[in-house]
């Protein structure tokens, strides 16, 4: 095969020699013509590249759908391939053509050096050694240049991660190096002409086969970002917490007829599950399959003292593939957004009956995503007003109604029984604690002065307790904002960044806040009132402007009932008025808040039972469907 491409390539050398009498030349036209010849096997990869990064788009949700499953990706990879007619191996074509060009090449040579017309262009770096060492570094730089062209010019490998092209390109560079030192001069030229002419060839298949007509850049760079997401999601995992991870995964899906799950973003998630897990451990005998993504989630220490708490860890990343498989009975979860993001229903078990234990009393669709809450079975709800809201959003929306379990609200319920078993004193002046929400124009950004001189000139002492995110996120706002009250008095003003306890909040006499819940879990914990701020609302669900959904909000309901409203402008005239007019009728408003804790939340002080409740009766159907 070698002798019969170097006889038909023989001859094309030979006429290239007659036209430009110079070997060197005659390799480059040699080259140049090959080129010319292949043109149509180079529109052909071209075509099939650009096929490739037209579906790109597609690939990249397909990874973020499928997100860590490499199964799965392959899978329906394979399928989209399979599908557009993109074939991978093709991109290959032009590369095994050129090397059977190569391997008659080294033929041709042989013969010219042969018959002594020109000697040196049979040199061989390795053996000859001498200036023949210019060649490897001349066919490297040669691929240096077209690697560089190609991240630029080629639409597939313009499109291809960093990574990815540096491995194309050391490929290229390494291969070219170790042809420039191995094989003859002249076969070396011809390798060096044909790097550099493949810029030409590619830049011509750009002009016949514009890629802006091939491919929407704009989708491609909007799923990279989806993709890109993921990728940065979590924080980066030692290799201990690697392997801690795989064997947890292993253990979970080791273990069969799993009836309950519990899945929590962290260990502060706990808090939510808490009553429900207590209730269940005392009144069953069920395993708790608990799921957390934080490695220093409480459940460890608190699964050590009960063995019938299993808990895994798995980081957010695999949690992706975790709830594509997972296989159990009931999950149980207070995050939202199920099937709408990376989080997605098991494709393995469809009968799973998904739980949403809310982690708010009165905050209402608003401040979650549009469709959140859509592709839950079941919503332990806490209020009526969450049944009646999300019975209207069902309804606009022509969606059929969830399970809805009245349950109440386990995190109220600890927080009252610890405000109960406190020591209170009646303390002269009385107390109040401005504690804000952190979005945009909260109490910080819009009136915290002209709320909190009226306040102190009226006799009261104030606390500021600014939101952890705040801190976190504003500390040169936050620092600024301490610098302009120094001029108050320290002993009767004062920030307070320590959000270990509780202690500061239920010995406060009133609560200023805006739209943030711990007004509400404050009035019903203590049964005092609150003065709220109305400073723009932040609205996450643009839907839930909806005329039929809206006036179900249980914020907007319960604001004029646990304490009064003001708005920002008004702080300074209004502000110290309606915290003198709350405190002296502070028995009015206790009678009002003991009221709401019957008739504007399910179960106070009993959301434990009435949850763990439903989740035995459900595992106890289920046991039975099973043995039917």
């Amino acid at each position: 095969m070698i002798n019969f491409l170097a006889h038909i390539f023989g001859y094309l050398m030979d006429w290239c020699y007659a036209l430009v009498p110079n070997w060197v030349l005659a390799i480059a036209l040699f080259t140049l013509i090959t080129k010319i010849i292949l043109i149509p096997v180079s529109l052909w990869s071209n075509a099939n590249g650009l096929k490739m990064v037209s579906i790109m788009p597609e690939i990249n949700r397909i990874k973020a759908r499928f997100y860590g499953d490499r199964e799965k990706i392959d899978e329906a990879q394979a399928a989209m391939y399979k599908q557009t007619g993109y074939h991978p191996l093709l991109t290959m074509v032009p590369l095994a053509i050129q090397i059977i060009i190569l391997l008659g090449l080294i033929g041709v040579i042989h013969n010219i050096t042969d018959t002594g017309m020109a000697p040196k262009l049979g040199l061989v770096p390795v053996t000859d050694g001498g200036w023949s060492w210019l060649m490897p570094l001349a066919a490297g730089a040669a691929a240096v240049v077209l690697s560089i062209a190609q991240n630029h010019i080629n639409p597939l490998q313009r499109e291809q991660s960093r990574g990815e092209q540096l491995f194309t390109n050391g490929i290229s560079v390494a291969i070219s190096l170790i042809l420039g030192a191995f094989v003859s001069v002249g076969v070396a030229l011809y390798w060096i002409f044909s790097n550099l002419m493949t810029i030409l060839v590619q830049l011509i298949c750009n002009l016949i086969m514009p890629p802006k007509k091939y491919v929407d850049y704009g989708d491609l760079a909007e799923s990279r970002k989806e993709l890109d997401k993921l990728d940065s999601m979590g924080p980066v995992q030692t290799k201990e917490l690697k392997k801690r991870e795989k064997a947890d995964y292993k253990r979970f899906f080791s273990v069969v007829n799993k009836k309950l799950v519990f899945y929590s973003e962290s260990s502060g998630f706990y808090k939510y599950f808490q009553n429900i897990i207590e209730e269940l451990l005392r009144r069953s005998n069920v395993t708790i399959h608990y799921i957390t993504s934080d490695p220093e989630d409480q459940i460890f220490a608190l699964a050590e003292k009960e063995p019938r708490i299993q808990p895994y860890y798995i980081g957010e990343r695999r949690m992706i593939t975790m709830f594509m498989k997972l296989d159990a009975d009931i999950v149980c979860m207070t995050m939202p957004d199920l099937e709408t993001y990376q989080y997605k229903r098991s494709y393995v078990r469809k009968d799973i009956e998904y739980v949403y234990i809310f982690h708010g009393m009165f905050s209402g669709l608003i401040t979650l995503r549009k469709g959140a809450l859509d592709h839950f079975d079941t919503l332990l709800t806490p209020t009526p007003g969450f049944e009646e809201e999300m019975r209207a959003w069902n309804k606009v929306n022509g969606l059929p109604d969830q399970k809805m379990v009245p349950c109440g609200y386990g995190v109220i319920d600890n927080m009252a029984a610890q405000y109960d078993a406190m020591e209170k004193t009646d303390h002269e002046p009385k107390t109040i604690l401005i504690a804000p929400s952190w979005q945009e124009g909260n109490i910080l950004d819009s009136c915290l002065q002209e709320l909190a001189e009226p306040l102190l000139e009226a006799g009261y002492d104030v606390t500021v307790r600014p939101h952890p995110q705040y801190i976190r996120r504003f500390p040169q706002k936050l620092e600024a904002l301490m610098r302009a009250c120094e001029g108050y008095d320290r002993d009767r003003f004062r920030f307070q960044t320590d959000f270990s306890s509780n202690e500061t909040v239920f010995s406060s006499d009133l609560v200023v806040t805006d739209w943030s819940n711990i007004g509400y879990e404050y009035a019903v914990a203590t049964k005092k009132p609150v003065l709220f701020m109305n400073t723009p609302r932040k609205v996450v669900n643009e839907a839930w402007t909806e005329e039929d959904v809206a006036k179900y909000a249980p914020d907007d309901q319960i604001r004029s009932i646990i304490g009064i409203a003001v708005d920002p402008a008004d702080a300074r005239e209004k502000g110290a008025e309606a915290v003198n007019y709350m405190l002296t009728h502070r028995a009015e408003y206790e009678a009002v808040l003991e009221n709401v804790r019957r008739e504007r939340l399910y179960h106070f002080g009993e959301s434990g039972a009435y949850g763990a409740k439903y989740l035995l009766e459900r595992i106890v159907e289920n046991q039975k469907k099973k043995r039917d």
